[in-house]
This record gives C-alpha cells, sequence and structure tokens, in this order.
C-alpha cells in the first residue's frame, strides 16, 4: 500500500462471530425521530464511536460492550449461519408504477424502521400526481435504512438515490422501545465469511440481535424481541 493512503473499507462476516470492520470506517449512533404524530420521520446523529482503523462489531446481540464485539458469541454458542439469498436487489424487488416514478420494493429486506408510513403509506403516494407526492416518495425511500424501497424516475429510469457517507450508523429507535441493526452507507463491501462478496448497495441493514431469519441482514426480529442494548438509556441520560 501506498504510504498516505488507507485500505479499501470493508465488513467481513466472520463465522458464528463478529463483523470485522476495516479500513477506517466512522461509527455513529443513529437514531430514528418521530414527528408530532409518533411515527418515523428523521434520522438524528447522536454521538460519534471512537474507533481504530480495524474493529469488530457484536452480531449475536449479547456482548457486555455493545456495540462491539467481547467474545461472547463464543460462550453463547451463536449460530451466525448465513442465510440471505445472493440474488441482486433488481431479482428480489416487485415494481410498482406511478405517474412519475417508479418503486421497487424487496420486502424480506425490511428492517422495520417504519419512515414508508408517515403523510401517506409509499405504495399509495406513488401512485399520486403531482410534485408534493413525488417529493413525498422520495423522501420515504430515501430514509429508508434497509435499501428495501429504491425509487426510479419513470422517464428516465434513473435510479434516485441520495449521496450516503461510508460509514456504519448503530440504529436506535426510542419511539419502539428498541435497538436497531447496523446501517451500513455509501456502498462499503460486504463479505461472507467464506470470502464471496455480497451485492454491494448505498444503503443495507445488518442484523446484530442475532435473530434475524436473513443473516447477515437485518429483517426486523429486533422489534418482535425489543432488543435493547443500553444506548438508548444512555441517550436518555444525557440528552
Amino acid at each position: 500500500m501506498e504510504m498516505g493512503k488507507s485500505s479499501p473499507k470493508k465488513i467481513v462476516v466472520s463465522k458464528d462471530g463478529p463483523y470485522k470492520v476495516s479500513g477506517d470506517v466512522p461509527l455513529s449512533m443513529q437514531m430514528i425521530t418521530p414527528n408530532k404524530e409518533g411515527l418515523s420521520w428523521d434520522w438524528k446523529k447522536a454521538k460519534d464511536f471512537d474507533t481504530e482503523a480495524e474493529y469488530e462489531l457484536c452480531r449475536c446481540g449479547h456482548s457486555k460492550n455493545k456495540p462491539f464485539c467481547d467474545g461472547t458469541h463464543a460462550k453463547v454458542r451463536f449460530d451466525g449461519t448465513e442465510t440471505a439469498t445472493r440474488r441482486p436487489y433488481v431479482r428480489q424487488a416487485e415494481v410498482f408504477e406511478g405517474p412519475t416514478l417508479l418503486l421497487s420494493d424487496a420486502e424480506d429486506l425490511c428492517a422495520f424502521a417504519r419512515f414508508c408510513d408517515p403523510e401517506g403509506k409509499i405504495w399509495s403516494v406513488i401512485e399520486e400526481p403531482g410534485q408534493d407526492s413525488r417529493k413525498l416518495a422520495i423522501r420515504e425511500a430515501n430514509h429508508c435504512p434497509a435499501g428495501r424501497l429504491v425509487v426510479h424516475d419513470r422517464k428516465t429510469g434513473k435510479e434516485i438515490e441520495e449521496e450516503l457517507p461510508e460509514s456504519i450508523g448503530v440504529v436506535e429507535d426510542p419511539a419502539l422501545g428498541c435497538s436497531g441493526p447496523l446501517w451500513v452507507r455509501g456502498g462499503i463491501a460486504i463479505e461472507s465469511e467464506n470470502g464471496t462478496p455480497y451485492e454491494v448497495r448505498n444503503r443495507v441493514t445488518l442484523c446484530r440481535c442475532g435473530a434475524s431469519a436473513n443473516k447477515p441482514f437485518c429483517n426486523g426480529s429486533h422489534a418482535s424481541i425489543r432488543f435493547r442494548d443500553g444506548l438508548v438509556e444512555f441517550v436518555k441520560l444525557e440528552g
């Protein structure tokens, strides 16, 4: 490696163990903040974590040092078998048509962040004419951390994606009273335990509660088991 150049940002899913992050990837706590109706509306960065160029993130859900790994996966005999499909996103997604937009929806990737609900569910909004509906649909899709929802301009076919920094967000969901997945942003490469790369995407969510049936990706199980890592309490105490 040339002097002054950093290694590529990458996440490796280890066998029945943590996510091994390399390339000096920034890590922050990202909180889902609601509107006045209590529906998910925006993202707020609550804090930055101090990290080295390489670090390990818990994916079994039992570390006492969340979001970092402390080796507990070995004690609890965590089964981290990867079960996610290798099909590219376009082959997983159902397409919904609107007057000016196309909405792609890969439901199995849902991380239950609920940004698709406020001011009208995106599947209905996409069908409505007018600039306000178009802007709302684009907003709702781009706020989806898992990349389940993607919008394209109907006329040009161009994907409408906000540029995201190469970083990882530790999702906290105070309104739901639980902790969420790891929000991987900006097209960081994710590699299977056997060295096979997953499709590189602008935004995906990785399971960190250990309960997903779509490992290594989140499927919203943290919400049903009310996964908590203590960081929500930290924010309440500090904020």
